[in-house]
């Protein structure tokens, strides 16, 4: 008995403990116009294609960025599945899918059920009042494309909101806007995870 609580005490732990600062989004009362785009652009439906633009273009990125993630998703299939749905969600609402893995890292460390000090939930620490404000009650924040989803469009809208300054959106991401720690943290995780990918495709042989 003792053990089997351990064993719960420590699930939870593991569950509800994020990675490293993630924050939560603060809310702050939308528009009319704003929440409609928004509401769309978390309620369309994925299209049944890949965004990459070639066939070659996702086997060398998804081969570039499937080993650091090994250890978190040792099933190639779930890790692809992962990987293939970071780029579309990240391309879809027009950032660059190496960003979205450097937040995700720094937000949750890959965890799919992470859940911080205030509640944010997921892979993207979205919190739960952005379903009611521009989602439906049936949508699942631990479910990976919602997720993904809504973290995507909520980064994309504070970047709208600061007008393409990357650095000010972060921080409203992460609810610490004018501190300087999230951003960094953000920035050097991006930059690791282009760093991999470009040393991958330098390693790639050309094309016989």
């Amino acid at each position: 008995m003792k053990r089997s609580l351990l064993s719960i005490v420590g699930l939870l732990g593991a569950i509800f403990a994020s990675n490293v600062i993630a924050g939560g989004q603060i809310y702050t009362p939308l528009s009319a116009s704003v929440r409609a785009v928004l509401q769309r652009s978390v309620s369309d439906q994925p299209l049944q294609q890949s965004a990459f633009t070639s066939k070659a273009d996702e086997e060398a990125w998804l081969i570039a960025m499937s080993p650091r993630l090994m250890k978190r998703f040792p099933d190639k299939e779930s890790r692809d599945d992962f990987l293939n749905t970071v780029h579309y969600e990240a391309v879809r609402a027009g950032l660059d899918p190496e960003l979205v893995l450097g937040l995700i890292e720094v937000e949750s460390g890959f965890k799919k059920y992470a859940v911080s000090s205030v509640g944010a939930r997921g892979f993207m620490q979205v919190m739960p009042f952005w379903v009611k404000e521009i989602g439906t009650t049936e949508q699942n924040l631990f479910h990976l494309r919602v997720n993904l989803r809504y973290g995507c469009t909520i980064l994309r809208h504070y970047i709208n909101i600061e007008h393409g300054d990357l650095f000010r959106a972060l921080g409203r991401y992460n609810g610490s806007l004018g501190r300087a720690e999230y951003p960094n943290m953000v920035h050097a995780a991006w930059r690791h995870w282009m760093s991999t990918s470009r040393t991958a495709s330098n390693n790639t042989p050309p094309a016989s």
